[in-house]
């Protein structure tokens, strides 16, 4: 069989589709192609079997036959070499007896209105060819009691229903019993709201009845008809003629799942807005109707599994309900394909094909061989050349590119704040989030009023700074205004005020700190904007989606010659646990769903796929941390870091010791680059000064008037940033506020990056110094000793470190998760194989600390390992995590190994410093490439059971070493020296296709490969990610499990100490009276202290749950627990 390059089995060749010569697309089949083409049909049987086609005829109305998704599924199914696809004319099918119909050996054949399926039961009857979809149970799919009757036997959950038949002659005469709220049908009663539908399956007049208690009516469901498919009536009583069904109404949020099977071990899922919410249909540019792809729990692959058997349709669409943690089938369509998706049409045409050639090449003598499933077990060679598993992938990965970020701080001590903080609940926790737009306008309001009583009474008791009240009061107006393509209006999820509760006011910046403490509690208010994912965030987050697919090996198979299927096999076949989980910034949800619409090859835009697929993991501090309620020792480290950094004078060795005990190269570097930090920070100062200056001049410039910088934003707004950064950076005493480095170097990056077309002089001399400032205060931030690094990593991340000691324990345990039930499982090799993938997106504070606890926790000893030591010195070297920083945990299982074997499971920690900076390509630091093939080899010789050979050898176990075009925008490769990771753009630049990389390689092994720093084609100025660097490959799980027990234990201690001191301390205190006359409640909270790791406590600056009014979440989130009960 030929097969064309990067095919599979798919012969290049153009399809073989045979029409009927209604609509003038093709001549009509004369007796000559019959013969050909279904030899055994013809007289002359002893024809030559070599030309032997297998013909699937196509058997239904002509608008089915004609409809995109079937023209597209039949044209991939027509390059199967031995495919033949025969269209019945509607003509033929609608008035020629069954004997003159086209001959097929495979038909597919489904009813609609108007299609004769009695006539098509007595063809099948008649030529007995193989049946994708059985044709008798087709009557039974027209008739919603019988659909109710076999899905009941099957033990698949319905909604509570009941069955009204009435006689056409005597509709009166029924079981039903009306009230105002209510109906009894045969003696059960079905409260408001209930659902009526008809039982003939063709009638979609569906009604739903409301309450009167939410004003009564009733929706009423249609077929769609432009962009309605329902309408709101004020009648409410039931009908009184016709059949129906009764049933309970499941509240599902406003979507409905719909599943459409290929068999029954492949299902594609989408959800739909209800069109019982408000009747109207959500379409998109194109007019289509939008769908938005959807994960299916296990559970729910079970009962697709058992809708494609009992009714004995292969291609089979069905709706379900998810409501209240269960999902409920309320309707099965029968024959149903997925409209728009590229990625179904081809599984689909790969799954019919198979189906086919598994049934009919033996009997027609056609050589074929079927892959085996076992197949796509995601086997790997290790460094010892043995072959194993893949079971767990845990990767963390920072948010992408964003907009600068912008804070603002005031300690606040006014009742109206105080009241405000308490309406929503700020006293359960001690802290408060609020990002809705009727909290923001709450805050304004209590700005201006303040500000209107300064401006009458001067000398009145407003302890609040009136520059702070006007600088709040001015951002929240300037960006309720703004429009959706600037920062964000208000629109809550790139705005935030967080308040939080000071005991005893906030405490001094520094020893130095002149400013006069107040007595008394205060709140902290820190109001943020900016930080909104870009669009150059969302392309590298898509695309080091596509990319991680390599870290799935297979895609043999129907899938050789795609790298980076292997993934998209297992996940289709139901045996990919994902979950994706992110904290509950804007930012990191959205590059969250763009990483998994690149993963899983989605369509669409990113919104549906945020609310149906990322988990907002704001419970028990997972992902989320209020940097600004910092614990003591962070608050310390802190004001070390601004007393050095305010010394006018160089750096003296002592200083040295200081600021970089460890002793870290970059470190040392920026340090030898300052100099001194004070004359630096004059410069920045000076620098800046000289930015907004030349800001100004643009803005009377009448030429820049209409100037539209990056992501929309004008000139004024740039203006506003800077300004607002050389106010901030220079305090009123002449001295420099350190805490603003970080912001400084922000906004430079990112006009560097984004707006460098202005031409604005001494940026890049800007970026220098700010960065070599910023590469000192942002990773000390986290600790300057090792002590304090990992004190400080824990408070941010001991929940993370549990819950991935937990994905570690889970996988090698004896669990259901999607693995398919045993009594379903025929007809898969390997139902029992699974991946699991867990995915944790988050925002810097959680990558800095996850990698301290990696880097100073203990996990191996360095003067005993050379790999960790190695990885150590890279480690060290490395200057910055920027966006898309990457820590990924990989799990194998040797099977050859005794189940209770330390061998059994091997684990391996990769990581890359995320997307690569200005300037970055000559200092980047080296490291040894993804999975090496051994600890040992500095040589590059090759080993017996490495990446290269078996690439070499063996092609459809390891890595494809040719770039392979799998995607519209983006081939991935996987380089076979190095055997990083590579995600190609398309270009017309070279015909070895090394055009813009995600991931240019900077590994030793492969120095000849040269990063071209072009970023993505169609996006301005993307910068490329470094590959994943493997830190070490040998690990073993116990080894890994019992270093994260300890660090829990120990992390948990910590935080009880912490917990008691300052409890006791925080329970000496009263909460502040709202009203002079009121009487003072203590404020208590709400943790035992004999369960300090239950839930971290709020006071501590822990990382904690804390209340978040606002911010997209998915319907399927758990509740927090107080036992890290996560949704696994």
């Amino acid at each position: 069989m030929s097969q064309s390059s990067g095919q599979g089995m798919y012969n290049s060749g153009l399809p073989r589709f045979l029409v009927g010569n209604e609509g003038g697309e093709s001549r009509q089949l004369d007796d000559k192609d019959m013969r050909n083409i279904s030899g055994s049909y013809g007289e002359d049987e002893e024809e030559d079997q070599s030309e032997r086609q297998i013909v699937v005829g196509i058997c239904s109305m002509m608008k089915k036959s004609k409809s995109k998704p079937m023209t597209e599924i039949m044209e991939r199914l027509c390059k199967f070499e031995y495919i033949t696809v025969v269209i019945f004319p509607e003509e033929v099918i609608l008035h020629e007896p069954v004997e003159k119909w086209p001959l097929c050996d495979c038909l597919i054949s489904f009813h609609s209105k108007g299609f004769p399926l009695d006539k098509a039961v007595g063809y099948a009857k008649l030529r007995n060819p193989v049946l994708i979809n059985d044709l008798n149970m087709q009557y039974y799919i027209q008739d919603r009691r019988e659909v109710y009757r076999i899905l009941q036997e099957e033990g698949i959950d319905l909604p509570r229903y009941a069955v009204l038949n009435r006689d056409p002659d005597r509709p009166e005469e029924c079981n039903l019993v009306e009230g105002e709220d209510h109906v009894e049908v045969n003696g059960e009663v079905f409260h408001k709201p209930f659902v009526e539908k008809p039982v003939s399956a063709e009638d979609h007049n569906v009604y739903i009845y409301y309450p009167t208690s939410a004003g009564g009516g009733s929706q009423r469901l249609f077929r769609k008809i432009g962009s309605r498919s329902s309408v709101y009536s004020p009648e409410s009583t039931v009908r009184k003629t016709g059949s129906y069904i009764y049933e309970e109404f499941m509240p599902t949020d406003g979507t409905d799942v719909k599943v459409y099977t290929v068999g029954p071990d492949y299902a594609h899922a989408e959800a739909r807005k209800s069109p019982a919410l408000d009747g109207k249909v959500e379409r998109d540019s194109e007019g289509k109707e939008i769908r938005y792809p959807v994960m299916l729990t296990a559970m729910e692959k079970l009962v697709a599994r058992k809708v494609c058997l009992a009714f004995k349709q292969t291609v089979c669409g069905f709706d379900l309900l998810r409501a209240n943690g269960h999902s409920f089938v309320c309707d099965v369509n029968g024959f149903s394909f997925v409209k728009n998706s590229m990625k179904y049409y081809d599984d689909c045409a790969k799954v019919l094909g198979n189906m086919v050639m598994r049934e009919l090449a033996p009997q027609f003598h056609i050589p074929w061989s079927i892959p085996m499933e076992a197949e796509d077990i995601p086997i790997v060679p290790t460094t010892s050349g043995t072959m194993m598993e893949l079971r767990c992938v845990i990767a963390v990965i920072r948010h992408g590119d964003r907009t600068p970020k912008q804070k603002m701080k005031m300690e606040v001590r006014n009742a109206l704040f105080f009241d405000l903080f308490e309406k929503y609940g700020g006293y359960k926790t001690g802290k408060l989030k609020l990002k809705k737009p009727k909290q923001l306008q709450e805050v304004l309001d209590i700005a201006r009023q303040l500000l209107a009583e300064l401006v009458l009474h001067n000398d009145c008791e407003i302890e609040e700074k009136k520059s702070k009240l006007e600088q709040l009061k001015t951002v929240l107006e300037m960006e309720s205004s703004l429009n959706d393509n600037q920062y964000g209006h208000f629109s809550g999820i790139n705005r935030k005020v967080q308040l939080t509760y000071l005991p005893n006011g906030q405490p001094k910046a520094s020893s130095e700190e002149e400013d006069y403490q107040k007595e008394g509690p205060s709140l902290l208010l820190v109001l943020k904007w900016g930080g909104e994912l870009t669009p150059a965030g969302r392309v590298q987050a898509e695309e080091l989606g596509r990319a991680f697919r390599c870290m799935y090996p297979g895609g043999q198979g129907d899938y050789a010659g795609f790298p980076g299927c292997g993934l998209l096999r297992l996940h289709s076949t139901y045996r990919h646990d994902l979950k994706i989980y992110a904290s509950d910034e804007g930012r990191v949800q959205m590059t969250a769903a763009a990483f998994a619409k690149g993963l899983l090859a989605l369509e669409g835009e990113l919104t549906p796929i945020l609310v149906q697929m990322v988990k907002s993991a704001n419970m028990n501090g997972l992902l989320d941390s209020d940097s600004d309620s910092l614990i003591d020792c962070q608050q310390r480290v802190k004001a070390r870091l601004h007393e050095i950094m305010q010394k006018n004078k160089d750096f003296s060795e002592e200083d040295y010791n200081k600021l970089a005990p460890t002793g870290s190269p970059s470190l040392v570097n920026s340090m030898r680059v300052i100099v001194n930090p004070v004359r630096t920070c004059d410069q920045v100062h000076t620098l800046i000064k000289s930015l907004t200056c030349q800001i100004c001049r643009r803005l009377e410039d009448p030429k820049s008037a209409d100037l539209q910088l990056y992501h929309s934003e004008t000139l004024e707004l740039m203006l506003q940033r800077w300004s607002k950064l050389e106010r901030d950076f220079r305090m009123k005493n002449g001295r420099y506020d350190i805490s603003k480095i970080p912001d400084i170097y922000d906004c430079v990056k990112y006009d560097t990056q984004h707006n460098s077309s202005l031409s604005l002089e001494d940026t890049l001399e800007l970026f220098r110094l700010s960065r070599a400032l910023a590469d000192i205060i942002i990773p000390q931030e986290y600790g300057i000793t090792k002590a304090e690094k990992l004190d400080i990593a824990s408070a941010y991340c001991l929940p993370l470190v549990k819950k991935i000691q937990l994905d570690l324990q889970r996988t090698h345990e004896d669990e259901a998760v999607n693995k398919l039930h045993p009594l379903y499982s025929r007809g898969v090799m390997s139902p029992g194989r699974h991946v699991r993938t867990r995915l944790y997106f988050t925002s810097e504070s959680h990558v800095h600390s996850l990698l301290s606890i990696f880097r100073y926790g203990g996990l191996l000893d360095e003067q005993k390992d050379e790999q960790w030591k190695q990885a150590m010195d890279y480690l060290s070297a490395v200057t910055e995590l920027n966006y898309m920083t990457q820590i990924v945990i990989m799990l194998y299982e040797d099977n050859n190994k005794d189940p209770s074997s330390e061998e059994r499971f091997h684990v391996e920690l990769h990581f890359s410093p995320g997307v690569k900076g200005c300037k970055d390509e000559d200092n980047a630091p080296m490291g040894f490439g993804f999975r090496p093939a051994s600890s040992e080899n500095h040589e590059k010789q090759t080993n017996p059971g490495s990446l290269e050979d078996l690439s070499q050898d063996e092609p459809d176990r390891a890595v494809l070493t040719e770039p392979i075009n799998i995607q519209r925008k983006s081939p991935l490769i996987r380089n076979r020296k190095a055997g990083s990771m590579e995600a190609l753009s398309e270009s017309n630049t070279s015909s070895r296709g090394l055009a813009y990389r995600i991931f240019p390689s900077s590994s030793r092994q492969s120095p000849e490969i040269k990063p071209s720093g072009l970023g993505f084609e169609g996006c301005s100025l993307v910068p490329s990610i470094y590959p994943l660097e493997t830190l070490h490959n040998s690990l073993s799980l116990k080894q890994v499990d019992e270093f994260l027990t300890a660090l829990c234990k120990n992390g948990s201690e910590s935080q009880f100490k912490r917990l008691k001191s300052l409890s006791a301390m925080f329970e000496s205190h009263s909460q502040p009276s709202i009203d002079v006359d009121s009487q003072e409640t203590p404020v208590s909270t709400p943790i035992q202290l004999n369960q300090p790791a239950s839930k971290p406590v709020w006071y501590t600056g822990s990382p904690s749950s804390t209340v978040s009014s606002a911010g997209p979440s998915s319907p399927s989130v758990a509740e927090p627990s107080s036992n890290f009960g996560f949704n696994e």
